[in-house]
């Protein structure tokens, strides 16, 4: 295995099928339950709360001279409704407004089973890369996702006949609404500000930018589209192209596109034919298409390193007289001492987590060598919670060896 499809395989989630919905998660603490004694699973589950406390340390050393920091945005639709929409703020630590980039995830292709199970942390890397360079980065969550309040509002309708622009004009309602309560923050320049999304969240913010909001001088597009219901496949394309054409019709803020070669949500073909329809009208946007990344280019944002996509970015910044060199020199995380008697695949994965700058991350051990992980949730309870529970569906002797950047054992 490549060191490449290592990372896009292994610094996402569990690193392992089967933890990607509630349903899962709860099937494999099933399966814990019934597989170690009482005794042991109450031990174990005691145990990160116990080093909590010490672990929830680890953000100062991950993210020196940055601020982390979850925040609820209360926000309000046109309807009048005020839901709080969870998000996290990723910012320098020192007084001053910074330039917004307003981040938002995509959505699981079954979203009835996934998009409770979505973090912020997801797109953590990408609001570092940009913090270290002096941007305030903030990731929302739209309603229905992870904690923010819902319902869901962006189901789209059967496959045979899919509605895209509802969708996605819910979703502009939510980052909108986002925005104007993160303008009242003393840490925002409301005057520069920038809308990115990945999938979902990527035509999200081509909605929002089709009404040409106050202050926003840009948008990144990474892989943005909606309604691929398998690999390879997306519900009538043609009107996927005519949403995204209606966006465009109004819009008039530039937007840069970003997509990977072996993307097997939204192929290149289909993003360009998106991009033609979108510029037809005359507002200014272009696409760049990336070498392979991983198994599916896909999911190039979540789990790719910066360095991968930010020399494409960092011209159209510069365009926008935004900011691209970095004020927030971040050293290498602390080195964890690897546990005895990891296979090779662990002792690759063990690397991985080291190197990740989430503190919501969790290292299990097993019998045998065997491993499991996860590092994209909010707490190291909470991702040893999910990391123990996966483990016990399929090993013995689990324990939690690693809670954020420090050894527990």
């Amino acid at each position: 295995m490549s060191d490449k499809t290592a990372q896009s395989i292994w610094q996402r989630c569990i690193q392992l099928p089967g933890l990607n919905s509630r349903f899962m998660r709860s099937y494999a603490l099933l399966l814990v339950m019934a597989s170690v004694p009482l005794q042991t699973w109450a031990q174990q589950a005691a145990a990160p709360s116990q080093a909590t406390a010490n672990a929830s340390s680890d953000e100062t050393a991950l993210l020196p001279g940055l601020v982390r920091e979850p925040i609820a945005l209360q926000i309000t639709l046109p309807d009048g409704a005020k839901p709080h929409l969870e998000a996290l703020v990723v910012r320098p630590d020192r007084a001053g407004r910074w330039p917004l980039v307003l981040m938002t995830p995509g959505t699981p292709r079954v979203a009835a089973t996934g998009v409770g199970d979505r973090a912020p942390e997801l797109l953590l890397n990408a609001a570092v890369a940009f913090a270290q360079r002096g941007y305030a980065a903030v990731i929302v969550l739209r309603r229905g996702f992870g904690h923010s309040d819902g319902p869901y509002a962006e189901s789209g309708g059967p496959c045979r006949n899919p509605d895209y622009l509802s969708p996605g004009n819910a979703s502009a309602d939510d980052l909108l609404g986002a925005l104007d309560s993160l303008r009242a923050q003393p840490w925002v320049d409301g005057q520069r500000v920038l809308l990115l999304g990945k999938s979902t969240g990527g035509l999200a913010v081509l909605a929002a930018s089709a009404r040409n909001p106050q202050g926003v001088v840009g948008v990144l597009d990474f892989a943005g589209g909606r309604g691929s219901n398998r690999p390879d496949s997306v519900c009538r394309p043609d009107q996927l192209i005519a949403a995204v054409e209606q966006y465009g019709s109004t819009a008039k803020i530039p937007s840069q596109w970003v997509w990977s070669e072996n993307d097997h949500y939204f192929n290149p073909d289909l993003a360009r034919q998106m991009l033609s329809a979108y510029t037809s009208h005359g507002v200014s946007a272009q696409l760049a298409v990336l070498p392979p990344f991983g198994d599916d280019g896909h999911e190039l944002l979540y789990d790719a390193p910066a360095e991968t996509w930010w020399p494409t970015v960092e011209p159209f910044l510069k365009t926008l007289n935004l900011p691209t060199q970095i004020v927030v020199q971040l050293p290498a995380p602390a080195a964890l001492p690897q546990p005895a008697g990891l296979n090779e695949g662990c002792q690759e994965r063990f690397a991985l987590y080291g190197a990740s700058r989430n503190e919501g991350k969790a290292f299990v051990i097993a019998a045998g060598g065997h491993c499991s992980n996860t590092l994209i949730e909010r707490t190291p309870q909470e991702a040893a919670e999910h990391a123990l529970a996966y483990c016990g569906s399929r090993w013995s002797e689990c324990k939690v060896y690693a809670l954020g950047q420090r050894v527990v054992q």
